[in-house]
């Protein structure tokens, strides 16, 4: 079969779940994948054959788009600033408004020259968050902690696969026992978190893609205490942010003054509200 018919399939079988852009993008990420295939191969090759060897891996996925499932899972891996992570479903897929947050703190801190800063990222899932930090700031000691051993494990593959220093480590911020895992006496410069965040309340105006298929635990929030998190990383960083120190952390767009009256409450300072790319208040900031 022709590579231009399968991309023809393509577009019949999504027509409806997706996008035509996106059909088009899904298309293109699964033969450079698959077949190491550039985008404009089609321009240069409009004839070009496959072999059913070849063909079955597309149409193995073209099944599984069909489902919504993400095409992160199925092919195992996501980009994060570039760079390239595994994932699976334990971990969430990493997304361009977190990268906006890892962006924040690396402007802050590219300048650093005198010496080592100790960085937290609590809720680290895929590792992303630390090890872009790790890479881009190597003045930094990094650790990443997360209550999913699954998704600690694909941490781990990604530290191995960027090769950076980071400490991974379990543990449960809404129950942190810090003696148990060595936070006692550690003292941190920079917390930077993507905690659980959406109220079970908007699920229903979720795709499928990410309702059905990505870790509840890591994204839903019961309504009557949809900040739970950050009252949680609140006590954290009063505890563990060294004086001057700088938090971080991703929060829910129609939550943000309330999210920045925690942190104020607990006496954090120059706390800033930050709108990512499409206008929302997706990020906040604040000092201790």
């Amino acid at each position: 079969m022709q590579l231009a018919e399968v991309k023809h399939i393509y577009h019949n079988e999504l027509e409806g779940i997706y996008r035509k852009e996106e059909i088009d993008s899904l298309f293109y990420r699964t033969i450079e994948h698959f077949l190491n295939l550039e985008r404009f191969v089609l321009v240069l090759q409009p004839r070009l054959t496959l072999t059913k060897k070849e063909e079955q891996p597309l149409f193995e996925t073209l099944s599984r788009l069909k489902k919504e499932e993400p095409v992160q899972y199925i092919l195992g891996e996501a980009y994060f600033l570039d760079l390239v992570f595994k994932v699976n479903e334990h971990t969430l897929i990493p997304r361009p408004e977190t990268e906006e947050l890892v962006q924040w703190i690396i402007e802050d801190h590219n300048k650093q020259s005198d010496g080592i800063l100790n960085t937290i990222d609590i809720g680290t899932g895929s590792g992303c968050i630390a090890i872009a930090l790790a890479k881009s700031l190597p003045h930094t000691t990094v650790y990443g902690l997360d209550i999913s051993l699954e998704a600690l494990k694909v941490a781990n593959q990604n530290k191995g696969l960027h090769e950076v220093e980071v400490e991974f480590i379990q543990g449960n911020i809404l129950n942190l026992e810090t003696d148990a895992i060595g936070f006692s006496e550690t003292m941190f410069d920079i917390i930077v978190s993507n905690p659980p965040y959406v109220r079970e309340s908007e699920k229903a105006k979720m795709h499928n893609n990410v309702k059905g298929y990505e870790p509840a635990m890591a994204l839903f929030v019961p309504d009557d205490n949809a900040l739970v998190f950050y009252k949680a990383l609140a006590e954290f960083s009063a505890a563990f942010l060294k004086d001057g120190g700088t938090l971080y952390v991703e929060i829910n767009q129609y939550l943000g003054l309330e999210t920045k009256s925690i942190f104020e409450s607990k006496n954090f300072k120059d706390v800033v509200l930050k709108k990512d790319i499409f206008g929302n208040e997706r990020m906040l900031r604040c000092k201790k």
